[in-house]
Formats: C-alpha cells, sequence, structure tokens
C-alpha cells in the first residue's frame, strides 16, 4: 500500500499581529513537511467576519516570507485545494452541517441572544454556564421542540444556529504525537456551535471540513486546543471519514519569562521586548505594535530562537542552520509543557548570527540606518566596517552605535582621560608623525603601526601611553576596534585630518 504524502497546514485568522507561537507553529510543521519530502498549506481561516481585520492577511504571508517559511500552497500561490479562504467555501460547510443534523448528530439551536444569557444566570449556581446536555432540554431548539414546530421556525427564517448534539458519558480519546495518549469524557464538554446564524462555521467544524478535503495528514497546533479535541474526533466519525483523521501534535504554550501564564502581547509591551514577527499597525486605532523584524532580528536567529522554545535535539547544540533543523527534528524531542520566552536568550541568537553573516549582507541590512542619517557610504567601506564591530552587536542597527566614528569625524572628545598625562613632547608626537604619515605610500594596518612605534621608540616614548589619546582623536573616546585598523579604514587623509583636529581639543 502506498504510504499518503505528508501534508500539513497553518491555518491563522486574519485579526492582527502574528505571535511567535504563530511563526513557531508555521516553523515545527514546515519542518516536517520539508523532512518528509511533504507539501505546507496556509489556509486563511476567516470565518469570524467580526473580528475580521483588513491588511493581516497579506501581513501575515510577508510574515512568512520574511522568515523564508513559504507555503507550497495557500491563498497567495493558489493549489489543487482551492480556494484556501474559508469565507469562500462557505456553501460547503452549511452542507456537511445539515448532514450531521439529519443523521442526529447536530441540531438546530434557536435561542436568541436574551435567552442565552437567562440560561447563564441559571446556570450558575449550579456551577456550569454551558449549553451542554442538561441545558439543551429546555433551551428552544430541535431537540426539545416538537418536529413540527421546529419545521415551522426554519420555514419562517427564524435565525439559528446549528450545534453538535455530544453524547452523555462517553470516553473519547486519541493518540497525540507529542503527548501519547489522551481522554476526555463527552459530559464535560458542551455542545458547541457549528454553523453560526450567518451560514458561516465555526472553527471546530470548518477545520475538519477543510483538513478532510484538503487531504491534511498532521495537524499541528498549540495546546489550547486540546480540550477541543474530544468535539472534532467526534466530528470526524459523524461525517464517516474517522479512518481519514489527521494526526494531530498539540505543541506546548510559550510561557511569560517568569514561566507563569501564556506570552501575551500586554507581556510584551509591560516587559519591553516584541512578541510579534514584524510590526503590526492597528488599522482601528492606528496603535503600533513593534516585532522582531524592525527591531532588527536576523529572519534565521529569530527562526533558530523559536524551533529551542520547546525542542532540542539531544545533543545541546544551539545554533542550526535551515537544513540542520530539517535533518533533526522530531517530535519526540518537542517538550510536553511550556516553554519559558527569554529575551536576553533571543538577543544572544542574533548576536550569534550577527557574527556567522557575511559582511556584504550585513552592509546591505545596515543601509536603510545610513540612509536615515544621512551618510553616504560605498558599500564595500560599510562591509568592512560591519565586519570589524559585528562581535558587539546584538542587532544590525547597532552596528552605528560601535561604528559611528566611521562616517562622521567626531564632535566631542573625551579630553578628560587625556589631560592629566599630556605633555608638550606628546603633542609634538603627533605634529611629527602627521609628516611622516603625509610621506606613506603604503597606508595599511602594519605600515601605521610600524611607523608610529618606530617613531615613539626614536623619541623614548611609550607606545602605550600614546595610542589612548591617538584613539580618542580617531573617534572621539575610549571606543572601537584595534586604533591601528581604524586608521586605516579612514584612510591617510582622514586620519591626518583627525589628528589634527584631535590635537586642537586637548591642547585647548
Amino acid at each position: 500500500m502506498q504510504q499518503q504524502k505528508v501534508r500539513v497546514r497553518f491555518a491563522p485568522s486574519p485579526t492582527g499581529g502574528l505571535h511567535l507561537g504563530g511563526v513557531r507553529t508555521v516553523l515545527f510543521n514546515y519542518l516536517f513537511a520539508k523532512q518528509h519530502d511533504g507539501e505546507f498549506v496556509l489556509r486563511i481561516e476567516d470565518t469570524d467576519q467580526t473580528r475580521y481585520v483588513p491588511g493581516a492577511e497579506e501581513y501575515i504571508i510577508e510574515c512568512l516570507r520574511w522568515v523564508g517559511l513559504n507555503a507550497d500552497e495557500g491563498p497567495h500561490v493558489g493549489g489543487p485545494f482551492a480556494p484556501y479562504r474559508q469565507s469562500e467555501r462557505k456553501a460547503e460547510y452549511r452542507q456537511y452541517a445539515e448532514q450531521l443534523v439529519k443523521a442526529g448528530y447536530a441540531y438546530y439551536a434557536f435561542d436568541t441572544p436574551e435567552e442565552l444569557d437567562e440560561m447563564r444566570k441559571k446556570t450558575v449556581d449550579n456551577h456550569s454556564t454551558q449549553y451542554n446536555q442538561a441545558a439543551r432540554a429546555y433551551m428552544r431548539n430541535s431537540v426539545s421542540l416538537p418536529a413540527e414546530e421546529t419545521a415551522t421556525l426554519l420555514e419562517k427564517g427564524t435565525p439559528h444556529v446549528i450545534r453538535i448534539k455530544m453524547p452523555a458519558n462517553e470516553e473519547v480519546g486519541f493518540t497525540d504525537l507529542i503527548r501519547g495518549h489522551v481522554q476526555f469524557n463527552t459530559d464535560t464538554v458542551d455542545d458547541k456551535v457549528l454553523l453560526k446564524a450567518d451560514g458561516m462555521p465555526t472553527y471546530h467544524l470548518a477545520v475538519v471540513v477543510d483538513d478532510y478535503l484538503m487531504k491534511i495528514t498532521h495537524a499541528f497546533r498549540g495546546e489550547e486546543w486540546l480540550p477541543s479535541a474530544p468535539v472534532h474526533i467526534l466530528l470526524w466519525k459523524y461525517l464517516g471519514w474517522e479512518a481519514s483523521m489527521p494526526q494531530w501534535a498539540h505543541l506546548p504554550l510559550i510561557l511569560k519569562p517568569d514561566g507563569h501564564g501564556k506570552l501575551s502581547k500586554r507581556d510584551g509591551d509591560r516587559l519591553g521586548f516584541p512578541v510579534y514577527a514584524m510590526n503590526w499597525a492597528d488599522p482601528k486605532t492606528g496603535d503600533l505594535t513593534k516585532g522582531f523584524r524592525e527591531l532588527g532580528f536576523l529572519p534565521e536567529a529569530f527562526l533558530n530562537m523559536l524551533v529551542m522554545l520547546g525542542w532540542n535535539d539531544g545533543t545541546g547544540k544551539e545554533i542550526f542552520s535551515m537544513e540542520e533543523m530539517i535533518e533533526r527534528f522530531s517530535l519526540d524531542r518537542v517538550h510536553k509543557n511550556g516553554a519559558k520566552f527569554d529575551y536576553d536568550k533571543a538577543k544572544w541568537f542574533n548576536h550569534e548570527y550577527i557574527v556567522r553573516t557575511d559582511d556584504t549582507r550585513l552592509a546591505e541590512l545596515f543601509a536603510p540606518v545610513l540612509q536615515e542619517k544621512g551618510v553616504n557610504a560605498g558599500p564595500e567601506y560599510v562591509a568592512k566596517i560591519a565586519g570589524m564591530v559585528k562581535e558587539r552587536c546584538q542587532f544590525v542597527n547597532e552596528i552605528w552605535d560601535h561604528g559611528f566614528f566611521f562616517f562622521q569625524r567626531p564632535e566631542t572628545y573625551d579630553v578628560a582621560s587625556v589631560k592629566p598625562k599630556w605633555t608638550p613632547e606628546k603633542s609634538q608626537f603627533f605634529m611629527d608623525w602627521s609628516s611622516v604619515l603625509e610621506t606613506m605610500t603604503d597606508f595599511s594596518l602594519v605600515s601605521i603601526e610600524e611607523s608610529f612605534k618606530q617613531l615613539a621608540t626614536s623619541i623614548n616614548m611609550k607606545v602605550g601611553e600614546l595610542q589612548l589619546p591617538f584613539r580618542i582623536m580617531l573617534c572621539g573616546g575610549k571606543f572601537g576596534p584595534t586604533v591601528f585598523n581604524i586608521s586605516e579604514t579612514l584612510g591617510k587623509e582622514e586620519t591626518i585630518a583627525r589628528i589634527v583636529k584631535g590635537l586642537d581639543a586637548i591642547n585647548a
């Protein structure tokens, strides 16, 4: 028997920014699919039109494009199972909901919002606010009403929903690819709405129908969906598709840094770090929530950080290329418990990738910062500077913080660090050395350093006492790479000009 081709999907709702937990779900789906030579599908779950946000779908697609987790099928690329937006599949869902009603596995519920509110008030004292088996008996639905009255209500077009009819006291279980055998009793689950009054399906019906029609073989989702599993299992069974049900893997939550509760946007706002993949501007309020991309995270560092939130390969290794992740990823190494988000660790990953990144690419990524500051510099020059300072950077934009002096002469000087040991002889040394530099034809690091040390030795001056003033003349302060490397990069004319200007500041 031929093995079925692996097909996985990511099915976000277009309601706002893409949480890092969502990107991790995509990543695990993607790694699993590529490892098994399978297909990764993007499906937009836009059935809740009241929460739909214009631009959110395009934002999701751009997030996946940024991190390089591109879908094989989806609303933006098409595919053999189109359409990939649930709002465009509306007619199909009603067909299956009606099929469930006809078979006795679901029912019409005509309750008004006011009646539902009253029901919840009644059941509060009984410690239940669910539309369950007990509530079903006294609410207005096709189970409690006579068949004739139900038919009349339907003929009149009375607003209604379709709910699943959960059986009494049945054990429903399945094997989770991460958690092993999981079991529920149906008495703990309410009669979920499957089809809303506007004809749109809820997640419960849509996810089952779509996974079946799109031939999804493996479904990865967050552990918060575990309580819904019995509803979905029964729907697969009631629709006659049980043999085609995908294997499920419920991923561990990404927790707050203190480990208490699921990480939210509010936590990021409160603690000063992003939780969205990219900047998200709310079209209704105009509020901007910062993302990892705009803060300067490299996409490969972001993905490497995410894969380690709830998974490891057992070796202690932390840095993985995409090829290594695809090769080594396995569900049996995914943790059952939640993973605490550590922003300092996230920055560490970014630093490690900046150090490993080609200097030319860093220069390209840094170009917008220079443009914003009105600095015009050639790409080769910028690449050289990036290579000199990247060991100190956690973010690409920090190339400026650690190398701004390569692009502009100092406006101020840390004269206080030099003055206590400054002498007329030192001032004369730099004037004489400037003349030596003027004559040099080989302005390389080695030649610059050699001439510096030769002149100092010839007049019995300590090289170490002269290097700090030279650094302050070039940079303005006690920072930067090797001072002779800075000089070589700046070039002969700029080095001499900075010595002259620096001497004026120190001697003032």
